[in-house]
């Protein structure tokens, strides 16, 4: 094995790739050779490692140094300062302060490593990183030392969760699948994440995927499989590669395939791509998906580990619950116990979006509250606006208002205050956001995603959207929020699966707590947070205004009309709400009511 005294990981997500980090792979590549340092410093690519706003981003270990922002012009100057002269270039580096939470390699203080331990610090294409953290000794301690049902029973011990969204024990799943009688069974991955603004799965696919081959592997032997899936979103392309590059790794070492680390057990993986059905993260959808049909869930019972995949026994868990699994083995049950609530135990993944300073990539022990992730984390809320509401748990999530920021991100106190813990997607609003707005915005996500098999989700999501577009377009009536209500609670407790169970929730929960907003909307015609265009008027000022025309004469439906030098006026029946006149004052004339 060659030694480095120096890694450079470079990102190579799809905002990096755009600015150039390909272009700057290379050029760094050239500037070692043409140093004489090729042989001292190694140049490899990973997933991201920031937020990507200031890429391409790069991060250099061993001290951890955090660059970005570079062109391949700067290069020179930062192999010379850098790996020459042995100091950082500051130029270029990313402070702590002004850099994203999402910087894996060097979490927060309130954050705790466990699923992304390795993200951003190996290169994800080579098994010889991976192993050198500790990779495949939990696999080699299972099938070496534990029976199956020990493996279930440690897992059990350890309080893992699935974290999958409903939160349901992995060791009760594990132990369902292994008591079942019919064989073959299978392990499948629920890699198929489409939360709007999510991507904690892909992090851990591009950045870590022996860790999720390790922990479906340790699955296997456990419920006694000999053939497990890996159900990707064709939106993934890097996370697909970077799998089965992994798998064949794993394979090539001995990790894969027959007699696994010369034993009796046998175990192989696939990766199946789905076409990006929100749906299909529902597990019985996604089972039909791997088989060919067309995804759509199915009624429960029997449950997969009856009757799963080609009807057979199936366990499904999602990425972060396997990846977690060999340190759990590891580390043991009492390690992994120790982090998090009574009955939340561990750490969890979110992925912060929205209205935030610091927006990106965390993971934290639950029990940590709301307020802690968006304002000691997370920065608070862009240029110091007031917090309005945050939705957890991705479109299917509640959104919660300022009298929920202390409240401990766990499954139950989440469940109580109507709300999910999902994935792990965490949208944060600030006073300018719309609430009926964005429970608009969230409902024709669900409704476009919805596969139409059940009548409640299928007609009853399309009846809620047509209402909140027509309040949101000024046409509201009386009685709309006594029909949203009734049609929230008919398809929560009537639709086939998970997705319109879920579907009304962001409506519920803003009826709840932001009703004076939808009475505004529907009895006063008004949009307190002056979001809809419908319901907004832009007004010219007297005395601020000075008649120059300039407004006027930017108007693109000429809806302002004025003598020079005098007040001009917006007729409301003619605008169009575009905002131009508003842009192009000089003299702050105009004003939104």
């Amino acid at each position: 094995m060659k030694y480095y005294r120096s890694h450079v990981l470079v990102c190579v997500d799809p905002e990096c790739l755009r600015k150039g980090a390909h272009d700057v792979v290379d050029a760094l590549q050239d500037e070692l050779v043409a140093t004489g340092l090729i042989d001292e410093v190694q140049v490899l690519e990973t997933s991201r490692i920031g937020a990507c706003a200031d890429g391409p981003e790069m991060m250099v270990y061993p001290e951890g140094i955090h660059y970005a922002g570079m062109t391949v012009d700067d290069i020179p100057y930062l192999v010379e300062e850098h790996f020459l002269k042995g100091r950082v270039a500051k130029k270029f580096q990313l402070t702590q302060k002004a850099e994203a939470v999402s910087e894996l390699g060097a979490p927060t203080a309130k954050e705790v490593r466990v699923v992304l331990r390795n993200s951003g610090k190996i290169d994800p294409e080579n098994i010889e990183d991976y192993i050198a953290e500790d990779g495949y000794s939990a696999l080699a301690k299972v099938l070496t030392s534990m029976t199956p049902e020990e493996v279930i029973e440690e897992v059990l011990a350890s309080g893992l969760r699935g974290r999958g969204g409903a939160g349901f024990p992995t060791a009760k799943k594990w132990s369902f699948c292994r008591a079942s009688e019919a064989t073959p069974k299978y392990v499948l991955c629920n890699a198929d994440e489409g939360d709007p603004g999510a991507f904690m799965n892909r992090q851990v696919l591009e950045s870590d995927p022996h860790a999720v081959i390790e922990g479906m592997t340790i699955a296997a032997y456990a419920i006694g499989s000999s053939q497990g899936y890996i159900y990707c979103r064709a939106e993934y392309p890097i996370a697909v590669r970077t799998l089965r590059i992994a798998i064949q790794q794993a394979r090539n070492f001995g990790l894969l395939g027959k007699n696994i680390m010369g034993t009796d057990f046998s175990f192989d993986l696939e990766v199946r791509m789905g076409a990006g059905a929100f749906v299909c993260g529902e597990e019985t959808a996604l089972m039909a998906s791997i088989e060919g049909k067309r995804g759509e869930p199915t009624p429960r019972p029997p449950f997969p580990a009856v009757k799963g995949l080609f009807g057979k026994p199936s366990n499904v868990n999602n990425v972060e619950t396997y990846a977690v699994v060999p340190q759990i083995i590891n580390k043991g049950a009492a390690w992994y116990a120790s982090m998090g609530t009574e009955k939340s135990k561990g750490t969890k993944t979110f992925a912060l979006a929205g209205d935030l300073k610091h927006t990106g990539l965390i993971e934290v022990p639950f029990g940590i509250t709301l307020r802690e992730i968006i304002y000691d984390i997370g920065g608070g809320i862009k240029n110091d606006k007031a917090f309005k509401a945050v939705q957890t748990g991705g479109p299917m999530g509640g959104c919660l208002p300022a009298e929920y920021l202390d409240l401990p991100m766990d499954y139950e106190a989440l469940a109580k205050a109507g709300s999910i813990m999902g994935s792990g997607g965490l949208v944060v609003m600030s006073e300018d956001s719309c609430m009926v707005d964005i429970a608009r915005f969230f409902m024709e996500f669900t409704q476009d995603e919805s596969c139409g098999k059940c009548v409640p989700c299928r007609v009853g999501t399309r009846r809620i959207l047509d209402i909140l577009e027509r309040i949101c377009a000024g046409e509201g009536r009386d009685g709309d929020i006594e029909t949203l209500q009734q049609l929230c609670n008919e398809i929560r407790t009537t639709s086939l699966c998970g997705l319109g169970q879920g579907a009304p929730n962001p409506v519920a929960s803003t009826l709840e707590h932001f009703l004076d907003e939808y009475k505004a909307h529907i009895y006063e015609k008004k949009c307190p947070a002056k979001v809809c265009k419908a319901l907004i008027r832009y007004e010219i000022i007297d005395g601020p205004c000075t008649g120059c025309t300039v407004c006027a004469r930017n108007c693109p439906v000429n809806a302002i009309s004025g003598e020079r030098r005098m007040t001009h006026h917006i007729d409301p029946d003619i605008c169009i709400r575009c905002g131009i006149c508003m842009q192009v004052c000089n003299f702050n004339a105009i004003e939104i009511n």
